[in-house]
């Protein structure tokens, strides 16, 4: 059964960055596509950003697009999502995807 761990959430500065991690456990990491949601409160859980199996592809929603980074390192089965320009907006809960698995999420919090 996979296991994904995010890390690397916290508090932030409005404008301020952060990198979140998930590292993979129990699954062929590079054989599959990953990706990033979030959930605000009182909030569905919505797509972030996604990845392929190499790292060539990625898709991101429309309000990261430009500020958020998703890459990985097949070598290290870990996925990241490099956050910059972080808005109030982008305080949610982040979570780690694959396919019907999920991580248990890392609190993001920007403070205007």
């Amino acid at each position: 059964q996979a296991q994904l761990v995010e890390s690397g959430g916290g508090l932030v500065q409005a404008g301020g960055s952060l990198r979140l991690s998930c590292a993979a456990s129990g699954l062929t990491f590079g054989s599959y596509a990953m990706a990033w949601y979030r959930q605000a409160p009182g909030k569905e859980r919505e797509f972030v950003a996604s990845i392929n199996w190499s790292g060539s592809m990625t898709s991101y929603a429309e309000s990261v697009k430009g500020r958020f980074t998703i890459s990985r390192d097949n070598v290290k089965n870990t996925m990241y999502l490099q956050m910059n320009s972080l808005k109030s907006e982008d305080t949610a809960v982040y979570y780690c995807n694959k396919g019907h698995d999920w991580g248990q999420g890392t609190q993001v919090t920007v403070s205007s």
